[in-house]
């Protein structure tokens, strides 16, 4: 086990001089270095009962991905962030942290807490600049799922649902997927490349994207059920069910999908599947 680090203030962000970021849009924080990260790692003390686990929207099993960087295993905290969030590089940038996992973090009782957004956007950088792995597309199940809008809510039930065995198609109203992360968070804060690399992970997992598709208008297909994260305008023509939020049609003779997906950046994501 790594030696604790029990310096009481999170190590430092290194960002572009004043002078210098007032005359481009690049990103502002510039993320840790490889020492930086293994350093505010170890200053986790790998809490029994997980306060920031539990405050975390998707349950990421933070202490155990914080260890691994402590123990400098970088594709192992990749392996353990990748089986709960499928957008770790912008949660790792724009997820309000402060409020959800660092807000119930002990070591933030009497300093500050560790800097869990940074390691988790450290690690996602990592594993894109080193990693010559290509993502594995699971075993098909059979079930086709649409899902309406390409926002972060719908990119990460689009992720899950595909690492389930679902053949899923997300069907984008604008010309870019990415929602609010494309067109509402500026470039300074969050780079159109990293979101379009974090679309393209999904499509090599078998997620298909379809833009310039407004539901009920341009297009109508047959799913065995329908995902919708925004408020389009959808019939039962579409599906045997349909879910906005809740569920409402039958259960016959499809796989069913339940519950809310918000992603990290609301209240809530969860789903589930009902094999009846």
């Amino acid at each position: 086990m790594a030696e604790r680090n029990m310096d009481m203030n999170k190590c430092p962000m290194p960002v572009q001089d004043p002078d210098i970021r007032n005359k481009n849009f690049d990103e502002v924080a510039l993320g840790y270095t490889y020492d930086m990260a293994v350093s505010e790692a170890r200053r986790c003390l790998n809490c029994k009962h997980k306060p920031c686990v539990s405050a975390c929207p998707v349950r990421i099993d933070i202490p155990a991905f914080i260890e691994r960087v402590a123990n400098e295993d970088m594709d192992g905290a990749f392996e353990i962030l990748s089986k709960s969030t499928s957008l770790p590089a912008v949660c790792g940038r724009v997820c309000p942290q402060e409020s959800q996992c660092e807000g119930k973090c002990v070591r933030g009782i009497k300093g500050e807490p560790v800097g869990i957004g940074r390691l988790e956007r450290f690690v996602a950088d990592y594993h894109r600049e080193h990693s010559t792995e290509t993502p594995v597309k699971p075993e098909p199940n059979g079930h086709k799922v649409a899902v309406i809008g390409a926002g972060p809510s719908g990119l990460t039930a689009a992720g899950d649902l595909a690492k389930l065995g679902y053949e899923v198609t997300i069907f984008e109203a604008l010309h870019l997927a990415g929602g609010v992360l494309v067109y509402g968070i500026p470039e300074f804060r969050l780079p159109k490349a990293i979101v379009q690399k974090e679309i393209d992970n999904l499509k090599a997992i078998g997620v298909s994207i379809q833009t310039n598709m407004v539901i009920g208008k341009v297009c109508n297909y047959k799913y065995s059920c329908i995902f919708s994260s925004t408020n389009a305008d959808c019939n039962n023509s579409w599906s045997d069910s349909f879910y906005f939020g809740s569920y409402f049609g039958n259960t016959d003779n499809c796989k069913i999908l339940y519950g809310t997906c918000s992603c990290r950046f609301h209240n809530s994501y969860t789903f589930g599947i009902d094999d009846r």
